[in-house]
């Protein structure tokens, strides 16, 4: 296992795409619930242990081994914004042109032929994961840290927030980041056995609500 590849696979350098998306931070600025640092840290936070723990999981089940056409139904189903599904097809159908590119394999060749529209970004991220040599772990890794890292770059550019202030904020969520990515995990490793509908299904109805009405908006910065 290369922890190397797991740099690789986590920098914002990536080309996945994930620049262009907010993670929901445009529409809360708007809102109002973000707006500054404290605010922005709370925000990360509420979203980790959501739809973070949910994408996390789908992660690490797909770098498990799970079948991925059961893990992308099982993201449809715990996703019921239609602009979040959207946003999350397009972000995995640029992460599996990046993964295969960078790690050329089967398993990433036959997911871009199931899903030739995009599977969701958190079941790509993880099937990446695995042709990267990587576990389960890594991937939950990698996908809270993109949880709350893609809000926080947004969150600069939005408010011209201090970026100094932006990473601190990400600092102190660091001990949340590894409870929720080993939680991930395990609820991975027992879906195995017990079937994807056993993944957390934690739900943001602020985040749904948001990305509805960012989806509406003739002028935005960000994708989503």
């Amino acid at each position: 296992m290369s922890r190397a590849a797991l740099l690789v696979l986590a920098d914002g350098r990536f080309p996945a795409g994930g620049h262009a998306h907010s993670g929901g931070a445009e529409a809360a600025v708007r809102a109002g619930r973000i707006t500054g640092a404290a605010s922005l840290e709370d925000f990360c936070r509420g979203r980790l242990h959501t739809s973070g723990l949910v994408s996390a999981a789908l992660a690490a089940a797909a770098a498990l081994g799970a079948d991925p056409v059961a893990l992308d139904a099982a993201a449809d189903a715990r996703t019921p914004s239609p602009a979040l599904r959207v946003a999350a097809r397009r972000l995995g159908r640029q992460l599996v042109r990046a993964a295969r590119a960078t790690w050329p394999c089967t398993e990433l060749d036959a997911l871009a032929r199931q899903f030739p529209k995009g599977a969701h970004q958190p079941v790509v991220l993880g099937v990446a994961a695995r042709a990267a040599g990587l576990g389960p772990e890594d991937a939950a890794y990698c996908s809270v840290y993109e949880c709350v890292s893609g809000p926080a770059s947004a969150t600069v550019r939005l408010l011209s927030l201090d970026p100094f202030d932006a990473t601190a904020a990400l600092a102190r969520l660091a001990p949340e980041l590894d409870v929720v990515a080993h939680a991930a995990a395990d609820a991975a490793r027992r879906a195995l056995a017990d079937g994807v509908e056993t993944l957390p299904a934690a739900s943001a109805p602020l985040l749904e609500i948001g990305a509805e009405a960012h989806a509406a908006w003739p002028v935005r910065l960000f994708a989503s």
